[in-house]
């Protein structure tokens, strides 16, 4: 190996180290934050870094104020509830756009398109009305129904299937399948990687969705840890050490889901080719 290709790895590996120290130090503020007290937090001295004093002052007051088993449980139900609708209906809408003709599919797939195009706050007064209708407001199903279905979703899928061979159909029909036995048997189980991807992505954006859980549940025991959150911050005045401790708890739960599939989650971001 050559000095020149030397050197242009160790400073690929330098720029990876600055751009990883640069996205972990807010989540290495908001720990140090945690135990420092309010006129600590709110110091501008940029060389006070470390608290004078390692307080859990912020954690017990958080705990006493906040229903964390219930937040964390309505949290898991959002996420659970939004990954198996958006994987169920995007495999089966995605092989139904990638490899079935049938009359409107171009016209019915633009309009899947359109909605990627559009920003997701414009459809949130139609669904508040479609809910309120119902009489489903400050329920676990309020949180789940815009993730009923994907558009994003949609398309993915859609592209995994159009990227399968189609001597596989063709075998599966002349082994007496129909469309129902192809898609359940053959072709569905080589989408995995892609199903896979659209879970981790439909979880991270439901665990960081603000406006839609604001909108929908307003009690407290219907509340996503999000919009718990939220609540916290007064509107004149912030306790920044409860704040991140209240920050810190709610990343448990993501933290321990990555730890558990960090392996499904690197091929599946490696494979759809998406990023974060």
């Amino acid at each position: 190996m050559d000095k020149k290709r030397k050197a242009s790895i160790v400073l690929i590996h330098i720029i990876l180290i600055i751009g990883a120290i640069i996205m972990i130090v807010p989540f290495v503020w908001m720990i140090l934050t945690s135990f420092k007290s309010i006129s600590e937090s709110t110091q501008m001295n940029p060389f006070v870094i470390f608290p004078s004093v390692w307080r859990t002052n912020a954690f017990k007051e958080v705990l006493s104020k906040m229903n964390f088993v219930r937040l964390y449980w309505n949290t898991l139900v959002l996420i659970a509830g939004r990954v198996l609708c958006a994987v169920l209906t995007a495999t089966m809408a995605g092989y139904a756009f990638g490899r079935l003709n049938f009359k409107g599919k171009n016209i019915a797939f633009s309009l899947v398109l359109f909605q990627m195009m559009v920003p997701s706050q414009i459809f949130i007064i139609p669904q508040y009305l479609m809910v309120s209708k119902m009489g489903m407001l400050n329920t676990s199903f309020a949180l789940i129904f815009p993730g009923l279905v994907t558009a994003f979703g949609t398309f993915l899928l859609r592209q995994a299937y159009m990227g399968l061979p189609r001597e596989l159909e063709e075998a599966a029909r002349l082994d007496g399948c129909n469309i129902g036995q192809t898609f359940f048997y053959v072709m569905a189980p080589l989408t995995k990687s892609s199903m896979v991807a659209l879970g981790i992505f439909t979880a991270l954006f439901a665990f960081k969705d603000l406006m839609w859980p604001l909108v929908v549940n307003t009690e407290q025991t219907t509340m996503p840890l999000s919009s718990a959150l939220a609540k916290l911050q007064g509107q004149f005045v912030a306790n920044y050490p409860e704040l991140m401790a209240a920050s810190l708890l709610a990343c448990i739960p993501m933290i321990i889901i990555y730890i558990i599939f960090q392996k499904q989650f690197i091929e599946g971001i490696a494979t759809s080719g998406g990023k974060l």
